[in-house]
């Protein structure tokens, strides 16, 4: 009899613990390829929400990044997912791929940058991005989005580079060869990326920055970007300042998340100082609502808007959702 009790309360035991497992609400983040930094990235932010959202749970799934997650979100086979700021911008406005079928999903918080950097050799004797009319240069791996982005601001300021194409291996090489007068490369956080460290090493490189009145040509007339500006020895020790463009990495919801939900998932993300940043390095001493306010191209989630505003965050009139 005394084990048959005993195993009654080790059974009740177990259920009422299992319990509020049971009740989390569980929700599936679409992420990116298992070898992306992106992916660790939401592995840890998924670590910050079970910890610091009460009653939800979430998993991340390996997906095709961007494009693949918004079909997910779509179907509803994801709630939450990894979406670049300028394809976002394309979906919910219905442009570019999805022109006639618009997205509206809807944005918590903002990540990372993908600064744009025009690199070029010092000795090139090129000082401006008007100074690549005719000169061999490289808008980015073939197929990027890198590549597709630098075509697409070149075009808008009239400005018409001898464009050549290859790896960034290839492309380095060629720099290093003076071959090339430089390329486009997104930074690595805020700083130069490796390989443009790597030429560095070889022959010393500039970054050319966009003027004001090709700030506002482009903003205006490429608004899925964001113009960023650059401060002095931030993207290496003794550059100078610059403006460049760029686009972020956010992560959208589905439209019909609960406004709840939405709040305390972004609460649980902006109170984390220490499981994202360890993921990803961009992430160090970064400010994620005013990233989210400085970056995001499309409405955020009322959940989101609801806790940047309890913190004091003012929301600009294009973030919020139309009514």
């Amino acid at each position: 009899m005394k084990h048959i009790f005993k195993s009654a309360t080790i059974a009740a035991a177990l259920f009422l613990a299992a319990a509020p497992m049971a009740q989390a609400e569980r929700l599936a983040i679409g992420s990116t390829a298992s070898s992306s930094s992106h992916y660790a990235y939401y592995v840890a932010a998924s670590q910050a929400i079970n910890k610091g959202a009460e009653g939800i749970a979430t998993n991340v799934v390996e997906t095709g990044a961007t494009l693949d997650n918004l079909r997910r979100l779509e179907r509803g086979q994801v709630d939450l997912g990894l979406v670049t700021t300028n394809v976002a911008y394309d979906a919910y406005h219905g442009e570019g791929a999805f022109d006639g079928r618009p997205y509206d999903g809807l944005v918590l918080w903002v990540y990372g940058v993908s600064i744009q950097n025009v690199v070029v050799r010092k000795d090139a004797g090129v000082d401006s991005l008007s100074g690549l009319e005719g000169k061999p240069f490289n808008p980015g791996i073939v197929g990027s989005g890198t590549e597709a982005t630098a075509e697409k601001v070149f075009a808008t300021l009239g400005i018409k580079p001898d464009w050549t194409r290859g790896s960034t291996g290839d492309i380095v090489d060629q720099i290093k060869d003076n071959r090339v007068t430089g390329y486009v490369k997104s930074s690595a956080g805020r700083k130069l990326d490796a390989s443009s460290v790597d030429i560095s090493t070889l022959t010393p490189v500039k970054v050319l920055s966009l003027t004001d009145e090709q700030s506002k040509l482009v903003a205006e007339k490429l608004p899925s970007l964001s113009i960023v500006d650059v401060k002095e020895n931030e993207a290496a020790q003794g550059m100078p300042a610059y403006q460049t463009w760029a686009y972020a990495t956010t992560t959208m919801a589905r439209p019909d998340l609960d406004e709840e939900t939405a709040y305390r998932i972004t609460k649980a993300i902006v109170e984390d100082n220490e499981l994202q940043a360890a993921a990803f390095a961009g992430l160090k001493g970064s400010d994620i609502p005013v990233m989210t306010m400085e970056l995001a191209t499309t409405p955020l989630h009322p959940g989101a808007i609801r806790y940047y505003e309890e913190i004091g965050v003012q929301i600009p009139d294009r973030l919020r959702p139309a009514q």
